[in-house]
């Protein structure tokens, strides 16, 4: 084992045996593994990793078997959360939210967030396989990112936790940027009401962290492209 695995092996053992996935920043709910058994790749055919609560897709209660299409759409109730993979990507949507997906051949090509909270990890696309995610007030085009969003009728949160983003509003064309993020460097706010060509504003890092990110990537048979400390946040 290489020192690459070796620290990522600990680093997830540490954050499982210590409750991270449940605590602190994360709400996912309480997980039934245990310390030592280490999230691993998610076999063909299977979608989702974990499921609590009332989860919906495509109009039909969820259940840990249930298959998610590249167009599948998802809701979340109050108590509802899912960890779940769709092709080379994977994804934790949180309580109260709404996920539409569009796209075909197991590759999502748009993701619409209509409300709530979405951890995205996506893999590598050609130029052909292009992904955008909106939501109410915003689109995010990505590139081989890591991506946290919280979509609100006035205002959209979003990390792009690592790799390139394109960042604008629906409103107004004077408001857009690219980020280029190698760990949670420009988190940013997407206002619904702001003057014209100021609706992008700093913001700080909040509700993820980089144990969930590196469960998702994991998910789909990758690792997170920073270096593991104890002083990750």
């Amino acid at each position: 084992m290489d020192d690459i695995d070796k620290n990522r092996r600990e680093f997830l053992i540490r954050a499982l045996s210590s409750g991270l996935f449940t605590t602190g920043l994360s709400v996912l709910a309480t997980p039934t593994w245990s310390m030592g058994q280490i999230p691993r790749e998610l076999p063909p055919g299977k979608s989702i990793y974990r499921i609590s609560g009332k989860v919906i897709i495509d109009n039909r209660a969820a259940t840990i078997d249930t298959f998610i299409k590249p167009n599948s759409v998802i809701e979340t109730g109050a108590e509802g959360k899912l960890i779940f993979v769709v092709g080379k990507d994977a994804f934790i949507l949180r309580n109260n939210s709404r996920l539409e997906m569009h796209g075909g051949n197991a590759i999502i090509t748009e993701l619409r967030l209509l409300t709530g909270k979405l951890l995205s990890v996506f893999g590598k696309r050609t130029r052909t396989e292009s992904l955008g995610m909106k939501t109410v007030v915003a689109t995010i085009g990505v590139r081989g990112t890591g991506v946290y969003l919280e979509s609100y009728p006035e205002k959209t949160y979003v990390c792009t936790c690592y790799g390139q983003a394109d960042l604008a509003s629906i409103t107004d064309p004077l408001s857009k940027e690219t980020v280029i993020t190698h760990h949670h460097d420009s988190p940013r706010y997407i206002l619904a009401d702001a003057p014209a060509g100021k609706k992008i504003r700093l913001a700080p890092i909040i509700n993820h962290t980089d144990e969930e990110l590196e469960l998702i990537e994991t998910l789909v048979g990758r690792t997170v492209p920073f270096a593991f400390s104890d002083d990750d946040y």
